[in-house]
């Protein structure tokens, strides 16, 4: 968790990137990894449908740009995004969502058989390595109650929402598809799932070296990775 926070810093105040661009770069990265499995012609629904949860901090900023950018790949993402923060990048990346006429849902159904049969797949950017998972509260303790019990396949941002960064696992949910932002957190090494990507790429090399990364090969011009 130190790490992760120490490289991000660096990239904001010696590399120079804006916090916007990162989130960009990731949310578009995590795009392309969901188009890698689940491309359109394999959906089950008839409508390319996808549902994007997003919490209050960084991680819900990159779903709305992985939403943003589903759509421009001709899914059809809903999000629900219940506590809107007050940033102004974030509220720039809400409203390029709403212009993109993506609708948001007011609320989460609490009957999970609505979701598996509306929905292909969820996208999981609620809970991210700045969330404190100790403690809960509402209404997040509510939707990772519900997101448990989601059978159609979960997609998770960075870390799984209710796992602990570091040791993974304690109450959070089953992910199929987890797409680690910059680099794999300790807790993806409890990842069962079946598809692991990083969006690493654009990471320059000496930040690589310096937190000794050991990123895989990108293939061609790939921005992400399965491992």
């Amino acid at each position: 968790k130190q790490e992760a926070k120490a490289l991000e810093t660096e990239l904001l105040e010696d590399y120079r990137f804006g916090k916007q661009q990162l989130i960009e770069i990731l949310g578009h990265s995590c795009a392309v990894a969901v188009t890698k499995v689940y491309p359109l012609n394999t959906l089950p629904k008839k409508q390319p449908t996808v549902l994007v949860i997003c919490g209050p901090e960084q991680n819900g900023a990159t779903g709305l740009v992985c939403a943003r950018n589903l759509r421009a790949f001709d899914y059809e993402p809903t999000i629900f995004y219940p506590k809107r923060s007050v940033d102004s990048i974030y509220k720039d990346l809400t409203i390029q969502c709403e212009k993109m006429d993506i609708p948001f849902l007011s609320y989460l159904p609490t009957e999970v058989q609505l979701i598996n049969d509306a929905y292909n797949l969820v996208v999981d950017a609620v809970l991210g390595a700045e969330e404190d998972t100790e403690e809960l509260k509402e209404p997040w303790a509510t939707i990772l109650a519900t997101m448990r019990q989601i059978k159609i396949p979960i997609v998770s941002l960075d870390i799984p929402s209710g796992w602990d960064v570091e040791t993974g696992n304690s109450q959070g949910i089953t992910p199929e598809v987890l797409i680690s932002l910059s680099a794999p957190k300790t807790c993806a090494i409890h990842f069962t799932g079946k598809h692991h990507f990083i969006t690493g790429r654009f990471l320059p090399y000496d930040i690589q070296k310096k937190f000794d990364l050991n990123l895989p090969k990108y293939p061609g011009t790939e921005c992400v990775v399965e491992i």
